[in-house]
């Protein structure tokens, strides 16, 4: 049975339910902290440093690695967040996209230790017009204990959670996810729209980086350019996105990070090519999809042999 839409009155009230209820404890990680995670979070990152596994700890980041649950109807527990997000939901906010993370670390996790988390929904804020739509702002805590009942991470994490905007157009309405484009990163949306795959160049140094910036971040310049790259590359990460649904998106699709021969890294989809035969190492070529009227994504298809 459908969920019955809810009121602006009733999504504010349910809010100060959940923010009442406090901190509730979920259950703890499923698997202790462990060598082989740490050891494919660390190629993930492209990070070198041995301190961690010679000293027995895990990167602070990983807070969330240890445990993330499973998408599966009845596979997790529930926090004081989901109900909220479920009636954001039947009330039509059925967009999502992450505004803000924001974490604090107390001390590194060990090995063998299982985190708990434990999650507090502190604000709802809206409705508010965004260039998405109409939404509300959520915002909630996580806490990870580690053994002895120590804190060991936190988190807080904000999501716009937006009603889809209508199509002006019958024959393409708005892409509802838009990039924000401003004076740093223009040149790589106009390059798309042109089929060029534009990576900022520091002017002075020579230096290519992936995403732009306002200063290069090795002499410091703020004299910059563009290269245009061979549109090649190489599938070094990636992930299959099941849930949660993305506006304009059909589930799954693959996100991948790709190795350019130019030496910087971008993301992006991964097209014409089923999940399941998508492998890392798999050679790319750049591809450009319009969404709408006005933007062109690159995205990446297996080069042809």
């Amino acid at each position: 049975m459908a969920a019955s839409p809810v009121s602006d009155d009733e999504l504010r009230e349910l809010a100060g339910k959940q923010a009442a209820l406090g901190e509730v404890r979920g259950a703890p990680a499923p698997d202790p902290v462990n060598e082989p995670m740490i050891r494919h979070w660390l190629a993930a990152m492209g990070d070198a440093n041995p301190a961690y596994l010679d000293k027995g700890l895990a990167p602070p980041a990983m807070a969330q690695v240890w445990t993330m649950q499973a998408p599966r109807p009845g596979a997790r527990d529930r926090s004081p967040v989901d109900d909220l997000l479920a009636a954001l939901d039947a009330g039509g906010y059925t967009g999502v996209v992450a505004t803000n993370c924001e974490q604090t670390y107390h001390r590194y996790a060990r090995l063998g230790e299982r985190l708990t988390p434990a999650t507090r929904f502190t604000d709802l804020a809206g409705p508010k017009r965004t260039a998405l739509g109409v939404g509300y702002f959520a915002t909630w805590n996580v806490t990870w204990y580690g053994d002895g009942d120590e804190p060991v991470a936190e988190m807080l994490f904000r999501v716009l959670k937006f009603r889809p905007r209508e199509g002006t157009r019958e024959d393409r309405p708005p892409y509802p996810l838009q990039p924000a484009v401003n004076q740093d990163t223009a040149f790589f949306w106009e390059g798309a729209k042109s089929g060029e795959l534009r990576i900022q160049t520091c002017a002075d140094c020579g230096r290519l980086r992936h995403p732009p910036g306002a200063l290069c971040p090795r002499c410091r310049s703020s004299r910059l350019t563009y290269t245009v790259a061979s549109g090649l590359g190489t599938l070094y990460s990636y992930v299959v996105h099941h849930h949660p649904p993305v506006p304009g998106r059909e589930t799954p699709f693959v996100v991948g990070v790709v190795e350019l021969p130019e030496g910087v890294r971008i993301v992006g989809n991964v097209v014409d090519c089923p999940p399941g035969q998508v492998e890392i190492g798999m050679a790319l070529r750049v591809t450009y999809r319009p969404m709408d009227d006005r933007l062109v994504l690159p995205m990446w298809a297996p080069e042809e042999p």
